[in-house]
């Protein structure tokens, strides 16, 4: 990967064309944990590997690739987010989400389904793209201890649900 780093920023277009081919998949469940539609997730992805190209030559750390990757398309999400939220939407649109992606089992699934997106997205920035804390809280522009309640809160909910600790959430047929 740092090699392919090192090239891309000489401009080597196929060297960056593997970067993106192999932070592709993570790239799309973040887009898709924030953005749910996928029209927007794709212009999101496709906005951010322009931006991507377009200024690697200026990426300071090559360890920081995929931390700088990841923030310029949380930072394009925010953009679409903003711009969705100026038109009117005629129809309601369910999305189940990034979690059908890598989510097999429907117990997992329902207790994903208890967590809010926020804690979604810091679970999956977390335990599926391995940033550390610090690392998400600089992508969230958060304080890192927000991150750590976040991640703790989000664990406890799901140790509560699986568990059995739904209380009310069963009911008897």
């Amino acid at each position: 990967m740092d090699l392919l780093i090192k090239k891309s920023k000489k401009g080597d277009k196929d060297a960056f064309v593997q970067l993106m081919k192999a932070n592709e998949l993570s790239l799309y469940k973040v887009a898709k944990s924030i953005l749910k539609n996928d029209e927007d997730v794709a212009d999101a992805m496709q906005e951010t590997v322009l931006s991507a190209l377009e200024n690697i030559s200026y990426l300071k750390k090559d360890s920081y690739f995929k931390t700088w990757l990841t923030k310029i398309l949380m930072n394009k999400c925010n953009d679409i987010l903003r711009k969705n939220s100026k038109t009117i939407q005629l129809e309601e649109y369910f999305d189940p989400g990034y979690t059908e992606d890598f989510i097999r089992s429907i117990s997992i699934k329902e207790g994903m389904g208890i967590l809010s997106d926020e804690q979604k997205l810091v679970l999956h920035l977390y335990y599926v793209m391995g940033f550390n804390s610090r690392e998400i809280s600089e992508l969230l522009n958060e304080k890192e201890s927000t991150i750590k309640v976040r991640l703790s809160r989000s664990r406890s909910k799901l140790k509560d649900f699986f568990q059995g600790d739904k209380k009310g959430d069963v009911v008897n047929g």
